[in-house]
């Protein structure tokens, strides 16, 4: 059996506007540990650079692709480039670039929107029975999405304020410790809260690792 081919969605480059670099290591450490190919994608759109030193904006609009490219050893593909049907499986790592870029939730919260084109990316991944895993934020992202379809099970941690706009996009939240995962088998969305929780990076990455492998296991079963 070929090795499972798993779409990395990258929202930039940088935890405060972008895809957060531990997270999204972690998870490509792991799908390759797991013998599976990553595949690196990115929005081709631009967003607001923060200053990662003094966490204040700089006033300069970066573009998220060249910036998930520098995670990605600059072999990346737009998401509105590429075809579901050459992916097993989908992972969101988190950061706020999941929650500014891919997604307005940081600013209208369960009234955001997704862009439209992570939307299709996700709602293809699911009418075709993919797995798809969300890390730290990016379980917001996946409740806004799958309202369409009728709401998931997910995680963010154990933030209230956050478990409760998931809920309110009709999704149901489970409080699960940073090391675990949270598997819908129903519909095939595997979430861990990594840094919503932290507190550092081994134990977000061994949650990030049981979310890979869970995804990773959904698609070989998906793939019989």
């Amino acid at each position: 059996m070929a090795s499972p081919r798993i779409g990395v969605v990258l929202s930039g480059c940088g935890v405060f506007d972008g895809a957060e670099i531990h997270e999204a290591v972690c998870t490509l450490l792991a799908i390759d540990e797991a013998g599976a190919e990553a595949v690196c994608l990115a929005p081709d759109v631009e967003f607001d650079e923060i200053d990662h030193l003094t966490q204040t904006p700089t006033g300069q609009r970066r573009s998220a692709l060249r910036e998930a490219a520098r995670i990605a050893r600059g072999k990346i593909q737009s998401t509105a480039e590429v075809d579901p049907d050459d992916l097993d499986a989908l992972i969101f790592p988190g950061g706020f670039g999941a929650a500014k870029n891919l997604c307005d939730f940081a600013e209208r919260g369960p009234d955001c929107k997704s862009l439209p084109e992570i939307e299709r990316l996700v709602l293809a991944m699911h009418g075709a029975k993919k797995p798809i895993g969300f890390a730290c934020i990016a379980p917001a992202l996946a409740a806004k999405i799958m309202q369409r379809v009728g709401g998931a099970e997910l995680t963010i941690g154990k933030d209230p304020g956050t478990a409760k706009a998931i809920e309110k996009m009709g999704s149901r939240h489970v409080v699960a410790p940073v090391q675990e995962a949270v598997v819908d088998r129903s519909n095939l969305i595997v979430t861990t809260p990594a840094y919503m929780l932290g507190p550092s990076i081994a134990p977000v990455c061994a949650g990030i690792r049981k979310m890979v492998q869970e995804v990773i296991a959904l698609s070989r079963v998906t793939l019989t």
